[in-house]
Formats: structure tokens, C-alpha cells, sequence
């Protein structure tokens, strides 16, 4: 084996935890150890744990080492996800090798811990158990029970080598007091690992994000970078691998029905059938009606549609629907429409996504609507909210479904919006509502900024709303600055008005 080949002869083990096996390229190297390292709350035991529980779903069994928590308290807490370790330890799928801190026991221990015959008790569980998984949780407890450093760093090596001998995959973790400083507390990497990963918890702009990164995989090839994760009841760690996303997705020419015939008009027939569409517009100016008549159409076309609104109740939307002719409860009845209602602050942006994807899968629609994207900004950093329009975005053109977004623009006359500025490159088509003051009279107008692929009207139209919805009408002439939000009016138009108001 030369050296330029060293590559392609490590094996690696598929983890199955969600997300991790992308950002390895495939797992974690098969037989070493690998070291997780993070702060405090950074869901380091959540993960070990887990590695061992996708292992058991796979036929492999485990042993997991408990430095800190007891074996019974890690059964109570990790039942919220739906892992029975009792169940597996009855099958002799699942051993603890228990090193805890015993009621009584000090919490100094200086030369009667011996960690010689703790290795023993692994290797003999191993063995007995015929594991090809360990975790170990958490390195830096043995510190407490040992004062010379030294000696420890020794005897985690002997661990790491005999585990290697065994022919195990380990994780160990690690406690770290930085999320950007020193990779464990007490240095422990170098002596045990060949592989380590760091879990962060960071706190910017008031709200927790978590993240993983690789920071090292030796002999082997990995996705760089942090990628952020999140822990979901019942499933456990679920990372989002942004560079998963691939421009692969498929491109069709059929039009689909926006619900307004004008519209339609004006968007050269309709909207693509796998497009992004962004609605942006001032409160009040018509975007939850577009959503209404966009599934209204939908519904007569015979397809399945689904809204997920996140600023109005569901009994406000079916009343508001019920208002401009369209009948939200009945739609349901018949199977055609799901409308799931959340307020942002319920969880946090990277569980959004995952739950919306999820209802997408198990609906399968064939169009989707968010009203609105600029409620979910409140509850993620800025880098967080792109980081989800991109996961969204892109997962909806993968599976081929018409999509819809609103967004809230930050004045009445228009203004751009922190939403559009992420999501506005990669949709396909931009429709603005705006208001326009005319003579001491607020009217309506819309345009449609963008359509990827298609002609489209270039005019800003005046449109009005009543108990049918929405009626686009003619264009306004001889106005400028109507986007911008301070509109100008010609010497033409201003002729134009005393001519009218004479005729009258």
C-alpha cells in the first residue's frame, strides 16, 4: 500500500445518525477512537448515546462507559426520545460499565482509582457483549479522581490503544469551557484520539445555535466547516448539511394557475409548476390573500395543497378565506389542503425546517405556502434564517412542488426587507404589492418584478379587493417612484387630473 493510496483503505462505519454520515463522508473510521468535544449543553452524552442506539437498529451492540451520569439517570433521560436502554440491556444488545461518582464517594480520589482495571472491565464488556460500538462520557470526569495529569494522559492511552486492539469504533467526548478556545479542558486529544469533533452551543443575538464541525478525521477525507444541528423529541441529534444542497433539481415548462387570471396574464400564464415565487409586500397590501387564492387554485386544478402560516391562527385564516370566497374547511374535508398553523417562538429555526419537511414528505402537496418568512426572523440570527431559506428552498424544487412565500416589507411604501435580500436570488419569480398614496387616497398596486424563464408584464398595476378577492385593473401612467415609496407625478398627469376633476 503506498502512501498516495493510504486514502481509499480506511474503512469507515456508517453512524446513521442524520446528517453526521454526509458531513464524514461516509462515518466515522472504523475501529479508532473518535473524540466529541463541547461545552456545556452542547448535547455531547445525546450524541454518544445515540451513536450507540443507530448501532443496536443495525444489529451491531454497545457498551457505553458513564464517568458521570448513572446508568439509571441516563435511562429516565434518554426515554424522551424514544430509546428503551432497559429494553436492550434485558437483550444483551446495550452494557454499562458504570464509573460514576458513587452517593458518598469524595469527589478527590489520589491513588486508590484505578484505572488499569477500568480498562479490564471495558475490554471484558466488550468481549462479553460482542460490541463493535463504545461511548465514552466524559473524559475529563477521571481528572477529578486523579491529581496526577500525567498518569491519566498515560492511561487514556493504554485505553484508546486497547479499544484500537479490540477492533471497536469509540467516541469518547469531552468537556470544553470555550465554544472557540481550547479543544478539551484538559488536553486530553492528542493522547486518545485520531478523530475529533466539536458540538457548540454558541449564544448570539439573545438565542442559542447549535453547530458541529470535524475538525480533524486522520487518513481521511471530510465536509469542512460547521453545519448546524438541532435535537429533535423522539429522533435525537438531526444535523442540516447545507452542502448536501446540489443545483440538480429538474426544470419544468408547465404553468401552473396563480388562482387569478390577471396575475396569470401578467406572469406570462401562469407560474412554473417547480417555481419559488416571493410575495413581498406592506401589511395589509393583499399577501395572504394571494396565498388563499394561489391554493384555491390549486384546489380547483385537483391538486393537494399546504399552508404553513406562522403570523395567523387558524380560525383567522379560514375566516379571512371564507371572506374573499374561498372555503378552507371544506377544501380539508375532501383531502385537498392542510393548513398547519405555529408561532415561531414555539422552537427553534432548524426544527421549523425539519417539522416542515417532514409534513411535506407525509402530505406529498404539489404547492406550498409560507405565510410569511419574515415572522421566522425573530427566532434565528441572520445566519441562521439564510442558512433555512436555502434548506427550504431547495428541498421544495428537489421534490417538484410549486412554491409560495410571503414577505413583510418594513415600511408601508415598500422597502426592502432582510428577508428578501436572502431569499430574493434564488427564487424564480417576484411579485410586489405595494401601497400608493395619490392624492391624499391610498391605493393598491402590484408588479411582477422577476420571472425566471418567461416574458412578463413590465406595468405596475392598480388592483382592489373584495368579498371575490383580488382585481388587477390598468396600469398606473405617468407616476414614478412608486417602488421606492415616494412616488412623483408627471406634468402630464397632473394635466391629466384637472382634466377629470372639470369633466366631473
Amino acid at each position: 500500500m503506498t502512501p498516495d493510496n493510504e486514502l481509499d483503505y480506511i474503512e469507515k462505519l456508517e453512524t446513521a445518525i442524520p446528517g453526521f454520515d454526509f458531513l464524514s463522508e461516509g462515518g466515522l473510521p472504523k475501529g479508532r477512537a473518535t473524540l466529541v468535544a463541547g461545552t456545556a449543553g452542547s448535547s455531547k452524552t445525546v450524541f454518544a448515546c445515540q451513536f450507540l442506539v443507530e448501532g443496536i437498529k443495525r444489529g451491531e451492540n454497545g457498551v457505553f462507559v458513564t464517568f458521570e451520569e448513572p446508568p439509571k439517570a441516563l435511562r429516565r433521560n434518554m426515554r424522551g426520545f424514544g430509546w428503551n436502554i432497559a429494553q436492550w440491556e434485558l437483550e444483551r444488545k446495550w452494557a454499562f460499565v458504570d464509573a460514576s461518582p458513587q452517593p458518598g464517594e469524595p469527589m478527590m480520589v489520589t491513588g486508590d482509582y484505578d484505572l488499569g482495571a477500568l480498562i479490564a472491565r471495558i475490554e471484558f464488556a466488550i468481549r462479553k457483549y460482542n460490541a463493535q460500538r463504545v461511548s465514552m462520557d466524559s473524559l475529563g470526569a477521571i481528572f477529578s479522581h486523579l491529581s496526577d495529569s500525567a498518569q491519566v494522559r498515560s492511561d487514556l492511552f493504554r485505553m484508546a490503544s486497547a479499544l484500537r486492539e479490540l477492533g471497536v469504533t469509540a467516541i469518547m467526548t469531552a468537556e470544553r469551557t470555550e465554544e472557540y478556545g481550547e479543544i478539551s479542558r484538559f488536553g486530553v486529544e492528542e493522547f486518545v484520539a485520531d478523530n475529533v469533533v466539536i458540538l457548540r452551543n454558541v449564544l448570539a443575538d439573545e438565542k442559542r445555535r447549535r453547530t458541529i464541525e470535524i475538525l480533524k478525521y486522520r487518513g481521511t477525507d471530510h465536509q469542512k466547516g460547521e453545519y448546524p444541528f438541532t435535537i429533535v423529541p423522539g429522533r435525537g441529534v438531526v444535523i442540516i448539511p447545507l452542502s448536501a444542497i446540489e443545483l440538480e433539481q429538474k426544470s419544468s415548462n408547465i404553468r401552473i394557475t396563480s388562482g387569478s387570471e390577471e396575475l396569470d396574464r401578467m406572469c406570462g400564464g401562469g407560474f412554473f409548476r417547480d417555481s419559488i415565487i416571493l410575495v413581498s409586500g406592506a401589511t395589509g397590501t393583499g399577501k395572504t390573500l394571494m396565498v388563499t387564492e394561489f391554493m384555491a387554485g390549486g384546489v380547483i386544478n385537483d391538486e393537494r395543497c399546504l399552508i404553513f402560516a406562522f403570523e395567523e391562527s387558524r380560525e383567522q385564516l379560514f375566516r379571512n378565506a371564507i371572506g374573499w370566497g374561498v372555503d378552507f374547511q371544506e377544501m380539508e374535508k375532501q383531502g385537498k389542503l392542510k393548513v398547519v398553523c405555529r408561532y415561531p417562538e414555539t422552537t427553534g429555526l432548524e426544527n421549523h425546517l425539519i417539522n416542515m419537511k417532514e409534513t411535506i414528505e407525509t402530505f406529498k402537496p404539489n404547492r406550498v405556502a409560507v405565510d410569511s418568512l419574515s415572522a421566522l426572523e425573530r427566532v434565528s440570527t441572520l445566519k441562521g434564517f439564510r442558512e433555512f431559506i436555502i434548506g427550504l428552498t431547495s428541498f421544495i424544487k428537489q421534490q417538484e412542488i410549486g412554491g409560495l412565500f410571503t414577505s413583510t416589507t418594513p415600511t408601508l411604501l415598500g422597502g426592502s426587507s432582510i428577508t428578501e435580500a436572502h431569499i430574493s436570488t434564488i427564487t424564480d419569480s417576484i411579485i410586489l404589492l405595494r401601497y400608493v398614496e395619490m392624492y391624499g387616497e391610498m391605493r393598491r398596486g402590484v408588479t411582477v418584478l422577476k420571472m425566471r424563464g418567461s416574458m412578463h408584464d413590465k406595468d405596475i398595476r392598480e388592483f382592489s379587493i373584495d368579498n371575490k378577492g383580488m382585481h388587477i385593473g390598468k396600469p398606473f401612467r405617468n407616476v414614478t417612484g412608486i417602488l421606492s415609496g415616494s412616488p412623483m407625478y408627471t406634468a402630464q398627469s397632473e394635466v391629466e387630473r384637472l382634466s377629470n376633476l372639470f369633466e366631473e
